[in-house]
């Protein structure tokens, strides 16, 4: 039986006669809810799936009514702190929501075949754009000789984001990453298929409650096993969220999310000899100068770059749409993109 302590921002949107429980499973149109005493099978009412525009997904804290021993219906979803989004597939702007009131993003890739530092940079900006903490965690340190060599890798290509690099298979660096889940918080794996999400939370559990499938010894990848939203609560009171691989990630969000994920060419950029240096040729400009000595590759530039276009069409879209974005885009006065 699963218990959750209530935070304060959500005590204060309560009515006092009102019960209060966490989504801790999602299954289509049916959910699991954690409160302070047990937990329930339940569904929206009636008067929700009518009025609402928004459906609870993993993680919300929402107002429930029990009518059995472990049967509840749900009648409100709470105000959310955080939500994680992701493009929604197959659409030109729309978001579907993946998780919310989550302290920390765990972006989990493997050493082996799945590593990529662009897409990293993704993750990052789509963690950034959620409102909690990004954290990378790369799997499968066993497959590969100088996995330090990855980590100061990713270190020095993307800057004031953690990186711990574990082995699930025989336990390295497992330790330092349990450090970082704190009791009360909420923790959410998002990723590839198949770079070993499920069984990371088999190993913080301490045993095997999620599928997982073999690793394929030709490429090291798992297949995908999760086809839900789940949430577990770990032995230190900290929560983590399963959630099925992503097969693609495309920016999503705002300005304010890119200028987080690449910080260190926020920072650099204050001293840049003109305030609208796009880091380009202009003279005096720090970015480049980093790049001159050193300090910065020109695959990071290329790629702050690169983000910052899709942002740039993404507004466009959404304020004109795709046809007339491309009449603006194809036009002789407009930005090269």
């Amino acid at each position: 039986m699963e218990k959750t302590t209530v935070p304060e921002y959500v005590k204060s949107q309560r009515v006092s006669e009102e019960k209060i429980g966490r989504i801790a499973r999602v299954n289509g149109e049916s959910f699991v809810i954690w409160d302070e005493q047990k937990s329930y099978f339940s569904q929206v009412s009636g008067k929700f799936r009518y009025e609402s525009n928004e459906w609870p997904i993993i993680g919300d804290w929402v107002v429930h009514k029990p009518h059995s021993n472990d049967q509840a219906i749900i009648h409100k979803v709470l105000n959310r702190k955080t939500v994680l989004y992701r493009k929604e597939p197959g659409t030109l702007h729309q978001k579907q929501m993946i998780a919310a009131n989550i302290d920390s993003v765990f972006i989990v890739t493997a050493l082996k075949n799945d590593f990529n530092l662009q897409r990293l940079e993704r993750y990052v900006m789509q963690a950034y754009e959620s409102g909690a903490k990004p954290i990378i965690i790369c799997t499968k340190s066993d497959l590969v000789e100088n996995y330090d060599e990855y980590r100061a890798e990713i270190e020095n290509y993307i800057p004031a984001v953690p990186v711990y690099v574990i082995s699930s298979f025989d336990g390295n660096g497992m330790e330092d990453f349990m450090s970082e889940l704190k009791s009360g918080e909420t923790y959410a794996l998002i990723g590839s298929s198949g770079v070993g999400k499920s069984t990371l939370i088999n190993q913080l559990l301490g045993q095997d409650v999620l599928l997982t499938n073999q690793v394929r010894e030709q490429d090291g990848k798992g297949r995908h096993t999760t086809t839900h939203r789940e949430m577990f609560l770990l032995h230190n009171g900290s929560i983590v969220m399963d959630t099925p691989g992503m097969r693609e990630i495309q920016v999503w969000g705002e300005s304010e999310s890119l200028d987080l994920s690449f910080s260190d060419i926020d920072q650099l950029a204050e001293d840049c000899k003109f305030r609208d240096c796009e880091h380009n040729e202009e003279p005096g400009c720090a970015v480049q100068a980093a790049i001159s000595n050193g300090g910065m590759t020109i695959d990071r530039l290329k790629s702050y770059h690169k983000l910052t276009r899709e942002l740039e069409r993404l507004e466009l879209k959404e304020k004109y749409g795709a046809h007339r974005t491309n009449r603006i885009l194809h036009s002789p006065n407009s930005k090269k993109f």
